[in-house]
């Protein structure tokens, strides 16, 4: 009884409340022509709209105010002249570092008149394969090859061969394929403790496969009403979320990390939480430092508000599934966990199988829907497929299921046992060199390294002239070794951590000094406020991968080696 009194006491002051609005408006408008009224409520409106625009967008307002005070700052004409110098140079540097070629090269730009020979294109490759000189054979390069074994290489070339012209689109044509590829997804469901409904597609990758997960809630959140669909994901979060954003039409809103761990603030990702956020995202592992995201807690959050969580898992999927048999156990990080609705897992990387093959997973058919695409009104009859791609290469496929089922789990479980053991080999190794620090508690096969000294950036360069190729990050500086099955070569862990060891105490001697080479240009983009440089700089880097007007090397005859213009 009281609460209704208390509501019609409520409702009196409101309806007196509104009386008076109505009485002010009435008398501001009653000197006023009808028109006048007219126009200023549309005039009002236009104006309203044009400021939610302004406000409203993908980019935020601060970000787009300085992109264009940049803008304006690069057209004072003795400004702009002078950083568009400095850009040309950038540029021009880096062709003549990436785009040389060996004495005696030089670019093909037409079809040969006759076609060559077998014989004659096999001696032309050996060439070509002759220009990389990073020793990725012995351990010296972070990640990009995860197995290398000669045996595992020569089954996936024969099985590749079998399936060459395959292509899954036609599955009534290629029904081998189909039934492999539907393996492939089923194995990784199982592995990843999927009910009976979990379901998923394979991709030529992992940017494929964020990109699927990505796309399939954006679809989702349209059908609820969403005009803005929001990605909400850690800073750390892998760059195929911006490429997806950039892609959809949707905004990614970065959630910062918790300093001492590296791991997504849950606290600032729920009050990120609003009525556009179509997802949300955790890494098992991330890329930068290797460490896994607080995925039980965040999943909380997804039940609790009834929004789709992705599990990016590209990196080390096909590792962390086999920790605890390994003897590493980890908390729960896949559908065992409520909440968890999608997870992405490269099968080339720690799954070993060829490059261009990865899986995106999802608790519930349901969600796949999402991600097909359907044109039934085609001229060319009803057009539907499961992922980015139209064809697809079958012998991909063919080549990923060979490679899982070859290895099995007691060989995906010995090769996780080394991988992790020389992990944290190197992990403890460095964490006792003075002056170097590791980030965070890297859990899986990352390591990533910084100093508070010195600029990282220095060691990165002086790892390379010992022919180490480590990742160099930013924000803040540092650099990581992906470790790989390479690495568990007999001594190859102990070569690492002793040559960090012996060029952080030279570094040491004269802390200060300033970094040169890749390191000093690396650093120098981290500072630079104005992002579209960066950005420019990058472009002409991609530009340079497609350059065939590259100089030629000429010999020089005083010394018989080659030198470049």
């Amino acid at each position: 009884m009281d609460y209704l009194t208390a509501l019609g006491v409520y409702g009196e002051m409101l309806k007196i409340y509104l009386e008076h609005v109505r009485q002010l408006v009435n008398s501001s408008c009653q000197d006023l022509e009808a028109w006048q009224i007219i126009a200023g409520s549309v005039a009002s409106t236009v104006l309203a709209v044009w400021f939610k625009e302004l406000l409203f967008q993908r980019e935020s307002l601060t970000s787009r105010i300085k992109k264009q005070c940049f803008r304006l700052i690069r057209r004072i004409p003795f400004v702009g002249a002078t950083i568009q110098a400095q850009l040309n140079k950038a540029l021009d540097d880096m062709s003549v570092s990436l785009c040389t070629l060996k004495e005696g090269m030089s670019y093909i730009k037409s079809l040969p008149a006759h076609g060559l020979t077998q014989t004659q294109v096999l001696g032309a490759i050996k060439q070509y394969d002759s220009l990389g000189e990073v020793q990725w054979e012995k351990g010296k390069v972070s990640g990009a090859v995860y197995s290398g074994d000669s045996k595992l290489t020569n089954l996936l070339v024969k099985v590749y061969g079998d399936f060459a012209w395959s292509n899954p689109l036609h599955p009534d044509v290629f029904p081998g394929v189909r039934k492999m590829e539907a393996e492939v997804v089923r194995m990784s469901c199982t592995l990843f403790h999927g009910g009976p409904r979990s379901c998923g597609t394979v991709t030529s990758g992992g940017t494929e496969s964020i990109l699927m997960a990505c796309k399939a809630y954006r679809d989702m959140a349209y059908e609820r009403g969403v005009k803005h669909p929001e990605i909400l994901a850690p800073v750390s979060v892998h760059a195929a979320f911006d490429k997806a954003a950039h892609y959809f039409g949707m905004k990614l809103v970065h959630i910062p990390l918790v300093k001492d761990t590296m791991k997504v603030d849950v606290k600032a990702m729920r009050r990120a939480i609003s009525r556009n956020t179509a997802m949300l995202v955790c890494s098992a592992p991330q890329f930068p430092h290797g460490v896994i995201d607080p995925i039980q807690e965040v999943a909380q959050l997804a039940v609790r508000y009834n929004i789709p969580m992705h599990v990016d898992a590209c990196l080390g999927g096909f590792l962390i599934v086999f920790m605890d048999k390994a003897g590493f156990p980890l908390a729960p990080f896949d559908f065992r966990v409520e909440g968890v609705t999608s997870i992405s897992a490269d099968t080339h990387k720690y799954g070993f199988a060829p490059k261009g093959s990865s899986v995106i997973l999802y608790s519930d058919q349901k969600y796949r829907h999402y991600q097909y695409f359907v044109a039934p009104d085609w001229q060319g009859g009803i057009y539907a497929s499961p992922s980015v791609a139209g064809s697809r290469p079958g012998g991909i496929i063919a080549a990923c299921w060979a490679t899982m089922m070859h290895i099995g789990e007691n060989g995906y479980v010995e090769s996780t046992r080394k991988i992790i053991q020389t992990a944290r080999f190197i992990e403890a190794g460095c964490r006792k060199v003075d002056g170097l620090l590791v980030f965070g508690q890297p859990e899986v096969s990352v390591v990533a390294l910084g100093s508070s000294v010195f600029d990282i950036f220095r060691l990165s360069n002086a790892l390379t002239t010992k022919g180490w190729n480590l990742n160099s990050l930013q924000f803040p500086s540092s650099i990581h070794i992906c470790v790989t099955l390479l690495h568990t070569q007999p001594g190859v862990a102990e070569q690492f951590v002793s040559d960090v060891t012996d060029l952080v105490a030279v570094i040491m001697k004269n802390p200060k000094e300033k970094t040169t080479g890749m390191g000093a240009i690396y650093g120098m983009a981290q500072s630079i406020p104005d992002r579209s440089m960066v950005t420019e700089i990058s472009r002409g880097f991609l530009d340079c991968l497609y350059n065939t007007d590259a100089p030629v090397p000429e010999k020089n005859h005083m010394n018989g080696t080659s030198k470049h213009h």
